[in-house]
């Protein structure tokens, strides 16, 4: 796993603790987005681990992908999709449940894990949004759309602008607002209320509540996948980037 990115627990009573840990805005690598996915995978094959959850250090829960990244090798978009997607079925199709704790700007992959999470607590401060638009790429509406409705998510991928916690709480997007301060522990409170009830019946529910969503999470995403491709042969989304790294306004 990588150390730089992530770090990861396992406490006594079966709750693994994973945090994310990239300063300054949690914005993981290609390698960093294939660890992750290795990392949420094995805790759930481990008997031991009755619930998976998902925090973070630093100034926002996380901010996606590394355009920096990507704006000196473009051909990396290839290994980041891939990683993406990992993530998000590693999440998603995890043995137990997920639950995501978030803080400050949860953008672009911090939507992914949060939309494949099985219960997502926010801090007041939180924010959400998904400006893969500006930034030249496509990808996480169908996570976003699995917290939000058809046309909210539509209105906040067209425009790129983001929600408060305590609207995506009123939208059911979120169980819990609470404090910054209170935010791991909140989490805890119900991972630990999970792992006291009997391992055997949470994973049998974890798989069936999976099975009986509408439509194929994975499949939907994939979808979108393929026209971050297609949108990365645009001069317009080589633009956008050079114009994030650059901290500029995008020219068109």
């Amino acid at each position: 796993m990588s150390t730089q990115q992530f770090h990861s627990n396992i406490h006594d009573n079966g709750v693994a603790e994973l945090v994310i840990d990239r300063a300054p805005v949690n914005a993981l690598n290609s390698a960093g987005w294939y660890g992750l996915a290795h990392e949420i995978q094995s805790l759930g094959d481990r008997p031991e681990v009755r619930v998976i959850v998902i925090r973070a250090e630093n100034r926002g829960f996380c901010a996606g992908v590394d355009i920096k990244e990507l704006a000196t090798n473009d051909k990396l978009i290839i290994d980041v999709n891939a990683g993406n997607y990992a993530t998000f079925k590693a999440v998603h199709l995890n043995k137990v449940p997920v639950i995501a704790a978030v803080h400050g700007f949860v953008l672009g992959g911090g939507i992914g894990i949060c939309g494949a999470s099985d219960i997502v607590i926010a801090a007041e401060d939180a924010t959400f949004g998904l400006p893969e638009v500006d930034r030249g790429a496509m990808g996480g509406a169908a996570h976003l759309q699995r917290m939000f409705g058809v046309q909210k998510t539509r209105y906040l991928f067209f425009t790129g602008e983001m929600i408060g916690a305590q609207d995506a709480f009123r939208m059911g997007a979120v169980e819990r607002v609470v404090p910054r301060e209170q935010l791991r522990d909140t989490a805890m409170e119900i991972a630990n209320k999970i792992a006291a009830k009997s391992p055997a019946m949470i994973r049998i529910a974890k798989e069936a509540l999976t099975g009986i969503e509408d439509g194929n999470l994975e499949d939907k995403y994939r979808w979108e996948q393929g026209f971050t491709l297609q949108a990365y042969m645009s001069p317009d989304s080589a633009e956008t980037r050079s114009a994030f790294v650059e901290k500029r306004d995008a020219k068109f």
